[in-house]
């Protein structure tokens, strides 16, 4: 029988009963079925209380079983204040309706006001909602035993998260790789300069102008110069298409507020549809947010839950069509997995609406997006156009878009997909993609091939000294340290060359490569083996770093520097498992705490044909056994190389670190962001 699961997530802005002391919350859940003659009931749960705390956060699961059916159902929620000796105070309640939300076993994010605070904000709970058989993912009968590891810590540790932060689906891969330089490896072809690649805006334009009823844009920030042209054409196209559609073509365009670099999303919006009839059955939103540390970086191009392209790149003209530009890796994919990219985007777009209803987000979203701020949070909204599209964007729901996704029918030479990401400390503790990349390096048996920007932490500018407060990954480490310990897997690992610079940029506006050397890497694997095995000895972990792990330097065949001799960039976040098993998508495994997403494609010969392309060449060019010497590794085992105490920092030590986190984000010059204290 179908069930119910009720994911309480948290409530905001509760009043205290108690002049003495603030509220100790807790929330009482009646599942009824409201007849007009005899109701039903069918069960009572309570969730845990927080002491004085009226913002409390929850993160807890209540499931009602056995369900007949959500006809005339009623959720009752009671918010009461635990108060000892004494009889508890309700501090608000509201009543939610299930048959009027159209629930299925994707959950859908609910928020319905508990008290109206006459003298402040209002009170509100955060619910997410789903409904129907609790089943296992049929789609992972045919996963290797790599995808099968990554599928068992994803419905273990976070099965809630099922169809929101990952899913087992299935896609074909659209062409060739979306390689940046083109072709590489040894070398671009003939006739073609560095700065090659105007192809790379293009397509991601003609993705977009694919849509018939609603894309999702997911990216670090705003594009611009050529990547603005090709989205401006793509908005033209789909306006000329949607003519004479009864409903509006719905856009969202969802972006990271970086650290002193807030999107301006009204000057963003401006640009995107200059070219744009003011009839235009289009309705466009333009989001942005930080919390924290945390943003999205996430890359993403979903259309019409068909067509998928993610990745590394980011959309920007100086790092990847001038002159000495970074190397980067994305994919096209179509095929149900696209409905994925939209569904993650649901989570940071609702993060968007509920902080700018409260007090602060309402009176931010009245102000200029140029206002500075000294807040934790930063969330803005534009839409277009103004005054006919609602303030904020709808949530997408994969039935809006069915008829269209499979209108000629299943994709055909498709293959096994997983979808994971994470939101960031949008959530408290959950981190989906983090605890499966885990779990596919744990489980390799033969060999692991990494091509990633750096694996230490960002330096201070010039030198080898972590930011205070920065350390390296211990849990990737550990793991890879094991697998090569253990069972003698092979690893390998191309990195960025440290302060690589895209040409015409500043070091204080891009660097990739945090500053660490092959050796330091090497290094800070072999100290985990020495850490977790004391019985190691000296003579086999020289042997380890001799026989089986081998990590060079991007190169290409003309080496690892431009003509002009600034040394070559990566940015790609990409591995591969046992020659079966191969991620693509935008999480670093530096240790940063993002919105990310990616796709793992489980098929061996899909995974071949992605190392002929990719992986092969770029390991016969960088690999020149120059990079790693075993006794600069041994002798550097007892180096720190983790970040000082971050308790204690003058003016010009955060100085220093906000000029290097800010090269390590990376940005564009376009004029799209503002300033804020």
């Amino acid at each position: 029988m179908p069930e119910l699961t009720v994911r309480l997530i948290k409530i905001i802005n509760l009043s205290s009963d108690s002049r003495r002391d603030k509220a100790d919350p807790y929330v009482k859940f009646e599942l009824e079925q409201n007849n007009i003659f005899l109701d039903k009931d069918f069960g009572n749960m309570v969730s845990t209380s927080k002491t004085d705390n009226c913002s409390p956060v929850f993160s807890e699961k209540f499931v009602f079983h056995d369900l007949p059916g959500l006809d005339n159902m009623e959720l009752k929620i009671k918010v009461m204040d635990r108060d000892p000796g004494l009889e508890d105070d309700q501090l608000g309640h509201c009543t939610i309706k299930l048959e009027d939300l159209n629930l299925e076993a994707i959950p859908t994010r609910i928020r319905r006001k508990v008290d109206d605070n006459w003298f402040g904000t209002d009170a509100y709970i955060f619910l997410a909602l789903s409904y129907g058989e609790k089943v296992l993912d049929d789609d992972a009968k045919g996963l290797s035993h790599v995808g099968m590891a990554a599928y068992e810590a994803l419905r273990t540790k976070h099965g809630e998260y099922h169809h929101t932060l990952w899913n087992i689906t299935q896609g074909k891969v659209v062409g060739k790789l979306h390689q940046t330089p083109i072709e590489a490896f040894p070398g671009p072809p003939d006739g073609h300069e560095d700065g090659h690649d105007d192809w790379f805006p293009e397509i991601m334009g003609e993705i977009l102008s694919r849509t018939q009823v609603w894309a999702d844009v997911v990216s670090l920030s705003p594009p611009d110069g050529k990547f603005m042209t090709a989205f401006q054409n793509a908005l033209v196209t789909i306006a000329e298409n949607a003519a004479e559609r009864e409903k509006p073509v719905v856009i969202r365009m969802l972006f990271g507020n970086l650290p002193g670099l807030p999107v301006n999303c009204d000057a963003v919006r401006e640009e995107l549809t200059k070219d744009l009839p003011e009839d235009a059955n289009i309705h466009l939103w333009i989001g942005a947010w930080r919390r924290g540390a945390s943003w999205n970086h996430a890359k993403i191009i979903a259309v019409d839950g068909k067509y998928l392209h993610t990745g590394g790149h980011n959309m920007w003209d100086a790092h990847y069509l001038l002159h000495d530009p970074v190397h980067d890796l994305s994919l096209e994919m179509a095929g149900e997995v696209a409905y994925d990219g939209h569904l993650f985007a649901n989570r940071q777009w609702n993060f968007i609406e509920t902080k700018q209803e409260q007090f602060w987000g309402n009176l931010f979203s009245k102000m200029p997006d140029s206002l500075p701020t000294i807040l934790p949070i930063r969330a803005n909204v534009s839409e277009w156009p103004p005054g006919n599209a609602s303030e904020h964007a709808p949530e997408f729901r994969t039935k809006w878009v069915r008829s269209v996704a499979e209108a000629d029918g299943p994709v055909e030479n498709c293959v096994p997909v997983i979808t994971m990401g994470r939101y960031g400390n949008l959530v408290e503790r959950d981190r989906p993609a983090d605890d499966a990349f885990l779990a596919m390096l744990g489980s390799a048996k033969k060999i692991i091939h990494l091509a990633l920007q750096d694996l230490g932490p960002v330096c201070i500018p010039g030198t080898k000294i972590a930011l205070p407060g920065t350390s390296w990954p211990d849990n990737y480490l550990t793991v890879v340290a094991k697998a090569l310990w253990e069972r003698g897997v092979d690893v390998e690992i191309i990195v960025s060359n440290p302060g690589s610079i895209p040409g015409g940029l500043t070091p204080l506006e891009a660097a990739y490569g945090n500053g660490w050397s092959c050796v330091d890497v090497a290094a800070e694997i072999i100290k985990r083996i020495k850490r977790d095995y004391p019985d190691a000895e000296c003579d086999d972990l020289r042997a380890k770093v001799n026989d089986n792990l081998r990590i060079a330097y991007l190169r290409e065949g003309r080496g690892n520097a431009w003509a002009d001799g600034q040394s070559m960039g990566m940015h790609a976040k990409h591995f591969i498992v046992d020659d079966i098993t191969t991620y693509i998508g935008s999480h670093n495994l530096y240790v940063c705490d993002l919105a990310e997403w990616g796709v793992v494609i489980d098929d061996a010969e899909q995974t071949q044909k992605i190392m002929e392309e990719y992986w092969n060449p770029m390991w016969e060019c960088s690999h020149t056994g120059e990079d790693v010497d075993v006794d600069a590794v041994m002798d550097s085992l007892d180096i720190d190389r983790d970040g000082g105490d971050a308790s204690e920092l003058d003016d010009d030590m955060k100085q220093q670190m906000l000029k290097a986190e800010t090269a390590n984000f990376g940005y564009s010059s376009s004029g799209h962001y503002d300033t804020e204290e």
